[in-house]
């Protein structure tokens, strides 16, 4: 039985992916034909396929230790951003003097692209991985704390009326009907936070750490190797996929009771 539910889970991710790998291997068809075949794209920008996988297999000691390290970046800033995101948003909330106070903030410094702040940042941080740092928890703690804030406050009022009526105190409330209710808002939030972190992660080494994808695609490039800027690029792609992939995991475990309502 187990077996059987094994080979009928296996033979529907074959189906749902099928066109997928199809998509891929036209992809790397024309690319071979658009480089190597004809040379419609030029060298050495556009470099065939083969010559990015031999420069995946020949620099994976270096590429590895670069998604170490941009993982490592990316994980500090988003934790550290997500958290003071949740903390902010739950308390404007549920407090109207904190969010009076803070949304004018929040309306003045969330328009702003958290990378046209490095300039700044690395003067102010003592290393340029403690700005960088900095730089991906303010893209983090934006969405994070809006939709935070706007997911306690669509609460249906009903619910803290019930919860009132059974005796329940001030601290209940926020932590076992005010957050559970707004988890949806505040997922999408952390969605947006990883996005955002990414492409600040990104940037942030290709304009000054000295570890991390980022930075191997600047000293690809200033090499004039692009077989590697596009083994890098293929790597990021894997890596932030994993990433998102491991959160909307984690996703559907904390709302694995609203299954079925959610529609992303």
């Amino acid at each position: 039985m187990i077996a059987y539910r094994k080979s009928e889970v296996l033979r529907k991710s074959i189906e749902n992916n099928a066109p997928l790998f199809f998509v891929f291997i036209i992809f790397l068809i024309l690319w071979d034909i658009l480089t190597l075949k004809s040379g419609k794209l030029p060298l050495p920008f556009f470099p065939w396929p083969d010559k990015v996988l031999n420069a995946l297999v020949n620099d994976r000691r270096v590429l590895f230790i670069s998604v170490l390290h941009s993982l490592r970046l990316l994980g500090l800033g988003y934790i550290a951003g997500a958290s003071v995101g949740f903390i902010t948003g739950t308390l404007m909330g549920w407090y109207k003097g904190i969010s009076y106070w803070l949304m004018p903030i929040m309306r003045a410094l969330g328009p702003i692209p958290a990378v046209t702040l490095i300039p700044i940042i690395m003067i102010l941080f003592p290393t340029s991985f403690a700005g960088s740092v900095f730089l991906i928890a303010l893209a983090v703690w934006f969405p994070v704390t809006l939709l935070t804030y706007s997911g306690i406050q669509n609460v249906n009022n009903a619910y803290f009326e019930v919860a009132k009526t059974l005796g329940a105190k001030e601290k209940y409330m926020i932590l076992n009907v005010a957050i559970p209710g707004a988890l949806p808002h505040i997922f999408l939030g952390l969605f947006q936070g990883i996005t955002v972190a990414c492409v600040t992660l990104i940037v942030a080494e290709m304009m000054g750490v000295k570890a991390g994808l980022g930075w191997y695609i600047t000293w690809a490039t200033g090499w004039a190797e692009y077989d590697k800027v596009y083994a890098s690029l293929l790597i990021i792609l894997i890596t932030f996929s994993g990433v998102i992939t491991l959160l909307f995991k984690v996703r559907n475990k904390f709302l694995s009771w609203q299954k079925g309502v959610i529609k992303w």
